[in-house]
């Protein structure tokens, strides 16, 4: 059994049991056992060998309670900081009131942490991508890790279907405006899908936007828009400096860059063979919680099915998860 005693207790239970069963003088035991006489007649009236509890009974405070009802309230009305309220306090209600009286005064209330009393403001939802059929493509330019058989890095150039997560990828040695139009040109023929709109940033390689004249608008004649309005593509960019107008792109491009962190490439060759495998796992294999659980190539075989004229040619199977 476990017996608390006071830091400063004289006695032991023992002791005071035998306090209690004695008949000799106060005074003789007070000398034997080198307490005071005080601490022999207390011992003898209680029933109890245990020291009783030191919290006092009553709690010591300068306000009333009418007074700290009105703390309470100003607390709950105008969210004041423990500072402030003090302040407030000793100013029209008491002013011997102190700052840890007050916190304990909050505490017994319920209403010590101010973040609980704020208003709870819900969180806005998080925007959804208009509703597209298929042909809206986000493309964007990810950079890639240089291989030991390399003298400088290379560039991803990733294109993906709004409507059915389809993603076309190529790699090349730089990110000009003739890179880009040379991209547009394989993804034309790469896709089943008919190229209604492009969405892109406002690099270089894709716009004049900032860099002819310091103009604001695009001036229709960079080699990308020159050959967006060939192909009947209407061409959107990105607000400056909001990555997230972009982020169906950008959110593959983190798929990317997990692959890039966990995987370890001997080569140049077996970093593209690596890239491509994944794009065609993701397109063929990988169920996407956007498209009902279903891979791409399934998502793009329904859009057919319900709507051939959005589509130049039959999307054709391929090997793996197909039906």
């Amino acid at each position: 059994m476990m017996v608390s005693l006071h830091k400063r207790a004289r006695t032991t239970p023992a002791i005071r049991e035998e306090l209690a069963a004695s008949t000799k003088p106060v005074r003789e035991l007070a000398r034997q056992y080198g307490i005071s006489e005080a601490t022999v007649r207390k011992w003898r009236s209680r029933s109890s060998t245990e020291d009783r509890s030191h919290t006092p009974h009553r709690l010591q405070t300068h306000l009333t309670p009418a007074q700290e009802a009105i703390v309470v309230y100003l607390r709950k009305q105008l969210l004041l900081s423990l500072d402030d309220l003090l302040a407030v306090v000793k100013e029209f209600l008491c002013d011997k009131v102190s700052r840890s009286g007050l916190d304990r005064c909050l505490r017994r209330h319920g209403v010590s942490n101010l973040n609980d009393l704020k208003p709870k403001v819900p969180k806005p939802a998080p925007k959804t991508f208009k509703a597209y059929q298929p042909g809206f493509f986000h493309i964007d330019v990810k950079y890639l890790p240089q291989m030991a058989d390399e003298t400088k890095r290379r560039y991803l150039f990733v294109a993906i279907d709004r409507a059915t997560r389809w993603v076309f990828v190529q790699i090349h040695p730089n990110k000009t405006a003739a890179t880009a139009r040379r991209f547009l040109d394989s993804l034309q023929q790469a896709t089943p899908i008919k190229i209604t709109h492009i969405l892109t940033d406002n690099g270089k390689e894709f716009t004049d936007r900032l860099f002819h004249s310091k103009a604001r608008d695009p001036s229709g004649n960079h080699e990308f828009d020159r050959l967006c309005a060939d192909l009947g593509i209407e061409h959107r960019l990105t607000k400056p400096r909001t990555p997230q107008t972009n982020g169906m792109v950008e959110r593959f491009n983190g798929r990317i860059a997990d692959v890039l962190k966990t995987h370890h490439f001997d080569s140049r060759e077996d970093l593209e063979q690596t890239l491509l495998r994944y794009v065609h796992l993701y397109n063929h294999q990988l169920p996407q919680s956007a498209l009902k659980s279903r891979p791409p190539i399934m998502a793009m075989k329904e859009w057919y099915k319900t709507h051939p004229e959005l589509f130049n040619k039959r999307p054709y199977n391929h090997t793996g998860r197909d039906n």
